[in-house]
């Protein structure tokens, strides 16, 4: 069984907003103040496979508003999918509150059109002083956020998201159980914007 199909799949959702998803916005002041870690501008959101028909519409409209955000906010937009054919929104803007605002847009379509039960993640990417990537990944069946930071070789700096997550638990909903930090290894986020994600 893939990794998000055991995280997220045979489990109750938890009621939840997408509205949690601006708390981020305000958090990521104190993240640069602490941590010196920084929004590199890079974001995206993941859904289960669906069928080709019932995505299709959804899809097509999602195109149509994410280029409308595109004209207003110059955030640009693509829908991928990785190996495992889950499907990703990833988004770019250098400026952090529009594209947290388009990752919420994002979700409220989805939602609408009835994928409430395949979205699965949200993820920001942070890079701190050092150039590691730090990730922020908001469970929308939980509604919470939980930091990954990833060392490579499929290794994580568990006392660093710790440290994370004393920071900003006042701030941001963060998830409370650790054994739901869920690791995300080789997320499609990079300067190109369209890697594999390998192991979901």
């Amino acid at each position: 069984m893939k990794l998000l199909d055991i995280l997220f799949g045979r489990t109750k959702p938890v009621a939840s907003s997408v509205e949690n998803l601006f708390s981020i916005s305000t958090a990521q002041i104190s993240l640069a103040a602490t941590f010196d870690a920084n929004p590199t501008g890079r974001a995206g959101i993941t859904f289960k496979p669906v069928e080709a028909s019932d995505f299709d519409a959804a899809e097509n409209e999602l195109k149509g508003l994410l280029e409308i955000t595109a004209k207003e906010s110059k955030t640009r937009s693509r829908i991928v999918r990785d190996r495992f054919n889950y499907a990703w929104v990833l988004l770019e803007d250098k400026e952090f509150e529009d594209l947290v605002a388009a990752m919420h847009m994002t979700s409220v379509t989805l939602r609408e059109h009835g994928f409430e039960e395949q979205l699965l993640a949200a993820v920001f990417q942070f890079a701190d002083r050092h150039g590691r990537d730090v990730y922020w990944i908001y469970n929308y069946k939980r509604g919470s956020f939980y930091p990954f930071v990833p060392l490579g070789n499929q290794k994580r700096d568990n006392a660093y998201e710790l440290r994370l997550r004393a920071l900003m638990e006042k701030e941001m909903p963060i998830e409370p159980e650790l054994e739901r930090w869920y690791p995300l290894w080789d997320l499609p986020l990079g300067a190109g914007g369209a890697g594999e994600s390998k192991d979901l």
